[in-house]
């Protein structure tokens, strides 16, 4: 008998149970569900990592839009309230009605007045135009009488040569005496005549300057009219938009939010009766200051909905000149002596690249949770799945390879 142990005993048998459990770990029903779901675990893995090297996100967002404040212009009793809450309205929609009488009232006064100035208007005007033409007829007459002094003028002046004349001949006994007083007579009448076509020529004279100052008082008066004629229309086009006021219609689109104004409420100039918001919103992201080093406008992002449970494409529109607080109702006071460095935060603003669905109302306020990408070297989603393919199979490879030497060391 040998004394050698390895030689003359003999092989220790294969324990069954090991034998099972290696073809059961290797068996294809185990190895290729394994690796699937090790390949999901690896894509949300490095999707995750991809997300956490690339994008900047925060859950400090909200959704923002254009809330649009309804006010009467003026004051009155509510007549009629043509919407109801949340309602969705278009463009010149017709939502509130107050009532109108008083305001319909005055502007018919208005208009009354504004008729009467008209009439007043045109009754200048037409003294007017009467003393331009008392003007005119002034200065034809005056020019009449120029022409009337020059004739007598003329006249004199021959009758008093004549005159003269007469004298030497009556020296010299040519002419008898009656004929003599008869050229003396002529004289002394057409200087006579001369003087009263003077005076009447001055008076003529007085009276253009007199009905030239008329006029100017009457073009005056006229200027006067024309203003409070002008003033009345004023009047009238302002009791007009008061009536026109008492409608109240819809600025924009959107939906109908805090409705206060019942039929029959009386109302006052500047109340705010409802708000309107308009169906177009946007994101407004407060990151802190240390997500922005990288972030700039035109920068994708995506932006998940709570209220909806799902994503859509965004991008980055804007970046406040400015933290929030800087900016809030009371700002820090940093000049004291207990001084605390606390991260700032920055609204952004992000706009929707896509609509929003139409079955679900997204109002201002809602919370949103957006992630920006700030970094070109993001990896594709099918690149990711590529690689989470890869590292699963070379995985369950290694697996394999290292089961098989654990049975085979367990063999010898």
């Amino acid at each position: 008998m040998s004394e050698n142990p390895s030689i003359d005993q003999p092989p220790e048998p294969i324990k069954k149970g090991n034998g099972k459990q290696f073809a059961k770990l290797n068996s294809p029903w185990f190895l290729w569900p394994a690796t699937a779901a090790l390949t999901v675990l690896l894509l949300f893995a490095l999707s995750y990592l991809n997300s956490f090297l690339t994008h900047e996100s925060t859950d400090d967002a909200f959704v923002e839009g254009h809330v649009v404040s309804i006010a009467p212009r003026i004051s009155g009793q509510v007549l009629a309230v043509h919407v109801l809450d949340n309602q969705l309205v278009h463009s010149n929609d017709l939502l509130v009605e107050i009532d109108p009488a008083d305001y319909a009232m005055t502007a018919a006064q208005k208009q009354s007045a504004a008729d009467a100035q008209e009439s007043s208007y045109k009754l200048a005007l037409a003294g007017f135009e009467l003393m331009r033409a008392k003007v005119t007829t002034a200065g034809a007459v005056a020019q009449a009488s120029k022409a009337d002094t020059a004739a007598a003028a003329a006249t004199a002046a021959r009758a008093k040569a004549d005159f003269e004349r007469s004298q030497e001949l009556r020296k010299q006994n040519t002419i008898s005496q009656q004929e003599f007083d008869s050229m003396q007579a002529a004289a002394q009448q057409a200087e006579a005549n001369l003087n009263a076509a003077q005076q009447k020529a001055a008076a003529d004279e007085s009276k253009i300057n007199e009905a030239g100052a008329q006029l100017n008082a009457t073009e005056a008066g006229v200027s006067m009219a024309l203003a409070q004629f002008r003033q009345a229309q004023t009047s009238v086009q302002s009791a007009q938009l008061d009536v026109s006021y008492t409608k109240i219609f819809a600025p924009s689109d959107g939906r109908v939010t805090r409705k206060a104004v019942e039929p029959g409420d009386y109302v006052q100039t500047g109340q705010t009766l409802l708000s309107i918001v308009p169906n177009e919103v946007w994101v407004v992201a407060n990151f802190k200051e240390t997500q922005l080093k990288h972030m700039k406008p035109g920068q994708p992002a995506l932006v998940e909905i709570d209220a909806l449970g799902k994503t859509l494409r965004a991008h980055v529109d804007s970046i406040q000149a400015g933290s929030g607080a800087r900016f809030s109702l009371l700002p820090p006071e940093n000049a004291t002596g207990n001084y605390v460095k606390v991260v700032q935060r920055v609204p952004v603003k992000i706009v929707f690249d896509e609509p929003l669905p139409a079955d679900h109302t997204i109002g201002p306020g809602l919370s949103v949770s957006p992630g920006v990408q700030v970094s070109s070297l993001s990896l594709p989603d099918w690149a990711m799945a590529l690689a989470a393919i890869i590292l699963a199979f070379a995985a369950a490879m290694g697996f394999r390879a290292v089961l098989r030497r654990k049975f085979n060391s367990t063999q010898q």
